[in-house]
């Protein structure tokens, strides 16, 4: 999956999809418009001088923290399915530091290859519909 249809899918598609299963590349490729798009944001506060939104954010990276906030947890859960694990594995995260690095590394490992309990394998699919064409 690349770039444009990576945050396509995530924020168009499937915004707020429980269900099914994200491929690392689906992941990756959105956590870096994300960050983009908020290090964008700071920047235009910074320069703006935005009134404060809510605790350290400024009114820009708050809404664009606040539009995004569905799609990634929603992304990070089918992240976990993609793993065999259940989407309640997402609140790892909260654990402070520790949590975040097993996030981390999970999200950065090869999903189970072939279906699983929580869909078919993405990664097949899209292989095969290479070699169709």
């Amino acid at each position: 999956m690349e770039f444009r249809e990576a945050v396509e899918t995530v924020v168009l598609k499937k915004y707020a999809t429980l269900e099914g299963r994200a491929t690392r590349s689906e992941y990756w490729w959105f956590a870096l418009a994300y960050v983009t798009l908020l290090f964008c944001a700071l920047i235009a506060d910074g320069i703006l001088q935005t009134p404060i939104a809510y605790q350290w954010m400024r009114v820009f990276t708050f809404l664009i923290w606040l539009a995004m906030l569905v799609p990634s947890i929603a992304v990070g859960v089918r992240r976990f399915h993609d793993l065999g694990k259940s989407g309640w594995w997402i609140l790892i995260g909260c654990v402070p530091l520790v949590g975040l690095v097993i996030q981390l590394y999970m999200f950065s490992r090869l999903g189970t290859p072939g279906p699983n309990l929580y869909g078919p394998d993405p990664l097949w699919r899209e292989s095969h519909r290479e070699h169709a064409t």
